[in-house]
This record gives C-alpha cells, sequence and structure tokens, in this order.
C-alpha cells in the first residue's frame, strides 16, 4: 500500500483488510452448489498448497478502477507487480465485489446484532506510513486486554486501511462484542473506545481523519493541537459566533 502510494498509482479506491475482516466478508458469500464447493476446494489447494498462503493470516487488497480502458489496464498492470514483488497475488473480480458488499451492508448488520446481544461501532484515525503497522497492532492489543478486564470472552476486532497519502493512511477499525450478560453495555462500549483512542494517540495517530472531534472527542482536542490552537479556535468561534449559537459544546467546553 505505502509503495502504492509513492508510486502515485492509486485506483480510484484501494482498501487493504486484516484477516479477521477478510474472514468476515467470507461468510457473506452465498452456500456454493456441488461444483461451487469443488471448485472452492481447487482454489483453496492452489492458495495453501501451492502458492503457500495461510488462510487463518492472510490479508487481502481489494481495489476499483474507473476511466478509460486503456489507462485502468496500465495501471491494474503496475499495482499487481507492485503485489507480485511482495508475495501477492490477483484474486479476480467477484472477490473484490465481495469485499466492497461488507462495507455496504455492515451498517445492517451492526444493527441486526443487537437482537443477537452484539454491539458493534467503527472508529477510525490517520497515521505516517511508519507508525501504520505498529499503531494497528497497539490498538489491536489494548482493546484485548480491555475485553478481558470487563469479562468478555466473545468480541472481535479488525482493522482495514481505507486511503493512502503520501505522507501515511487512514485506518478503519471494526469493533464488536457481546453484551448478553453485561450490566451496561453502552458505558462498557465507551470506556473501551476511549481506551482505544487513547492508544490510537500515543501510537502517533490522529483524532480523526474524517468522523470529526465533537463533543465525543473533545477531550482529546487540547493535548492535540495545543493551547495555541485552541485560542485560535476559540477567537474565531468569538468572532464568527458571538452567540455560540452553532456547535455549542463541541470541541471545548468552554465554547
Amino acid at each position: 500500500m505505502r509503495e502504492v502510494a509513492r508510486e502515485r498509482c492509486q485506483p480510484a479506491s484501494i482498501r487493504l483488510m486484516d484477516n479477521n475482516q477478510f474472514k468476515f466478508g467470507q461468510t457473506l458469500r452465498p452456500e456454493p452448489g456441488y461444483f461451487g464447493l469443488l471448485l472452492d476446494s481447487i482454489k483453496r489447494i492452489y492458495l495453501t498448497k501451492i502458492k503457500g498462503f495461510d488462510v487463518d493470516s492472510m490479508c487481502v487488497a481489494t481495489l476499483l478502477f474507473e476511466g478509460d480502458k486503456e489507462d485502468i489496464e496500465g495501471n491494474e498492470k503496475k499495482i499487481n507487480r507492485i503485489a507480485a514483488k511482495y508475495g501477492g497475488i490477483p484474486a479476480g473480480e467477484r472477490n473484490g465485489e465481495r469485499g466492497y458488499l461488507l462495507t455496504f451492508v455492515i451498517a445492517y448488520i451492526r444493527d441486526l446484532g443487537l437482537e443477537y446481544y452484539v454491539m458493534a461501532e467503527s472508529f477510525e484515525t490517520s497515521v505516517p506510513w511508519d507508525r501504520t503497522t505498529t499503531l494497528c497492532r497497539n490498538v489491536k492489543n489494548r482493546v484485548s486486554k480491555e475485553c478481558k478486564r470487563y469479562g468478555i470472552t466473545h468480541y472481535m476486532l479488525s482493522s482495514r486501511v481505507t486511503q493512502t497519502y503520501d505522507a501515511g493512511s487512514v485506518v478503519y477499525f471494526y469493533f464488536a462484542f457481546n453484551y448478553k450478560n453485561l450490566k451496561n453495555p453502552v458505558e462498557v462500549f465507551e470506556d473501551i473506545e476511549c481506551k482505544a483512542r487513547d492508544e490510537i494517540i500515543a501510537s502517533g495517530g490522529s483524532l480523526s481523519h474524517h468522523h470529526g472531534v465533537g463533543k465525543i472527542r473533545k477531550k482529546w482536542y487540547a493535548s492535540t493541537v495545543s493551547d495555541v490552537g485552541v485560542a485560535l479556535f476559540s477567537a474565531a468561534k468569538r468572532e464568527l459566533d458571538p452567540n455560540n449559537v452553532f456547535a455549542s459544546g463541541n470541541l471545548s467546553s468552554k465554547l
């Protein structure tokens, strides 16, 4: 992903999913028939026995190309060469579509999960390239530690790189857990997400890439932008909104 950004050959969309998210996406596949099962078995043998992939650790990148046919073909070849350099192989159009399907239906799955005592939500950050892997690992370890502290045994945390820039990437986390035996699941979720955000910032990530700050993340705002940054925002707010009508209490409790 970093080399794709360095070579400035990003397609319209490129996303790198970790193993948990890859497996989650695979569960959305329609149940295959006899020949489908046979074909899946052949594919699995090819991936694991011939190419040496481990289905319990492999990751998957989904790509969406737009533009003229000639430009798309040239860009696709360039990205495939980069992937091959790091041991990756093309997985086909259908698997790419299935990867994006998860993005489209995840909100509906989240709502459905509430009927089965599953609470889930996403959070995101932006981070320099050289800290991306460490940040993902640290956040997953921290969330795992917090779940154990609350006695949560059934949970999932997955990550994916969703956007690439010259200086860094955007990382999305999906967190879900079974709250059936918890008395205050909302408070537990908020506390775990708060600890995850602490870890994100400690690992070099931003307060937010595009979800915004608002009231939920304002506790970190001053330490993130410094007192000077808060003063600049406060001065602009007083000048443009002297009656404090808009976004009252966002970013700073004093505004």
